[in-house]
């Protein structure tokens, strides 16, 4: 059977844990670039009883995606970096299929059994699984969470968490609980993160977090009172700052840095 030319240009987003399998491509001036492997079948043999699934994305294209099991040598051909770390070597709409293609895999490797009887889950399609014990479904879970620019006059609240990896500061932000809207949780956060009571909060925009498989959902708000009392094992360190006087802010490829932004360019 021919193989056709789709089938040949399937992108393989190929992880061992989160460290993704890049392709190294060269320039014409001879300058190191990285890409995504493709082809019909997996650049590499995936771990023992892996199962290779088939990811849509946005738009609907689709694309491959495995797990190792263990982590690629480099070579000339090939090397692994984190997840994370991708954003700097790949194009947005790379990084963003592999952050789709992580969370799939991360949701199949830990939705084998059932939670409600332990029953082994079967694949019914290719985001849902169910237990022919009980009948119960699973789907690949997204854990939503807030986060969030106060202004206060020309300057913006910027704390540091304390599960920042590095000094940078950053914004409020926290999980989403049951039975709240997004704007209560807005209130509720920055209120015991900080103490802060704030107004005006408006919608910004939204990003998928594949880390493991969060949303972050970004608002703007207004300092309406209080005086910083920050929540210590959350935070340490937080301040007004004005953008003369910025600390070191998180790197482009969060809604943070698109918020931060924003505020500095309309300011």
């Amino acid at each position: 059977m021919e193989t056709t030319e789709m089938e040949q240009s399937m992108q393989w987003f190929v992880f061992f844990k989160d460290q993704l399998l890049l392709k190294k491509e060269y320039t014409t001036n001879g300058e190191n670039k990285y890409g995504i492997p493709h082809g019909v079948t997996p650049p590499v043999t995936p771990a023992a009883g892996c199962k290779i699934h088939e990811v849509t994305l946005t738009g609907g294209k689709k694309v491959k995606a495995c797990a190792l099991g263990q982590p690629v040598p480099e070579t000339e051909e090939w090397v692994m970096t984190g997840l994370r770390a991708s954003y700097d070597y790949l194009p947005l709409a790379d990084y963003q299929a592999a952050g789709k293609a992580f969370q799939i895999l991360y949701w199949d490797s830990h939705s084998r059994f059932c939670p409600v009887c332990g029953t082994p889950m079967e694949q019914q399609t290719p985001i849902m699984k169910k237990c022919p014990e009980c009948g119960n479904e699973m789907y690949p879970p997204v854990s939503t969470a807030i986060i969030v620019l106060i202004r206060k006059g020309k300057e913006i609240l910027l704390v540091h968490a304390r599960n920042f990896r590095g000094t940078f500061h950053g914004l409020v932000a926290g999980f989403l609980e049951t039975g709240e809207t997004l704007e209560q949780c807005v209130e509720r956060e920055v209120m015991e993160e900080t103490g802060l009571r704030v107004k005006n909060i408006t919608y910004f925009g939204s990003q998928p977090w594949p880390y493991p498989s969060g949303l972050m959902v970004g608002f703007i708000a207004d300092y309406e009172s209080g005086e910083i009392k920050l929540q210590a094992d959350e935070l340490s360190s937080g301040a007004f700052y004005s953008k003369d006087n910025l600390p070191e802010i998180p790197r482009k490829l969060s809604i943070a840095r698109k918020l931060i932004d924003w505020w500095l360019e309309n300011n």
